[in-house]
Parts: structure tokens; sequence; C-alpha cells
């Protein structure tokens, strides 16, 4: 069930590489950590931060590289999920395209399922 709960294109899985090249700290990092938090006017955003260790109970999905643990309580809202990076004029970092989600707010920050 891991494997195709989250795909990464090819620019997430750079974006990755590169934040995980670039991190400092005490621990190697090993990925980056996926999940959902209850924030915004539709209810749910998007959280990324990186991952030190494997959590219990998290999934781990390791795609063309990378590693992204997902988050125990964000796994129902992530299944079937494509994670891209993208750099436009108004919008720069991780796009999440979910086919679990019912709609989005205006701004686009927050989604209900």
């Amino acid at each position: 069930m891991a494997a195709s709960m989250i795909t990464l294109t090819d620019a997430a899985a750079e974006r990755v590489k590169r934040l995980i090249a670039k991190a400092e700290g005490d621990k190697p990092v090993l990925g980056l950590r996926v999940g959902v938090k209850t924030r915004g006017c539709s209810g749910l955003s998007y959280f990324v931060e990186y991952a030190e260790e494997q959590k219990k109970f998290e999934d781990v999905v390791e795609d063309k590289g990378v590693k992204i643990f997902i988050d125990p309580t964000a796994t129902m809202f992530l299944i079937g999920s494509e994670m891209d990076y993208v750099e436009e004029q108004f919008q720069t970092g991780f796009v999440f395209r979910n086919p679990n989600e019912a709609g989005r707010c205006g701004c686009g920050e927050s989604f209900h399922i």
C-alpha cells in the first residue's frame, strides 16, 4: 500500500534531494515527512518537514531515490496523491494533486475531503 500512497514528480524528487543535501543538524536527515494539519478556511493544509527518523506507525514511500515519511494521521487523506515542486511567478513550493480533495479555499492554502 505504501508504494502507491503518494508519488513524486521528477521536480519534487530533485527538490527533496537538494533539501536533504543542505539540511543541517545533529542527526542526518533521512527524507521528508508529509502530513496534514487542521488549518485554514477549508479545514486542512499540507505540511512538509525534515525526517531524521521513522516515527511509530509511519509509512515510508521510496520514489526516485528519495524517502517520504507519511505521518500516520495523514494516511487516509494522502492515498493516491502526487507531490510536485513548482517554481512560478506567484508560487514556489511543493504542490499536492490529491484525488481525495472535495474542494479548496479561494487562496489555495487549505482543502477539505
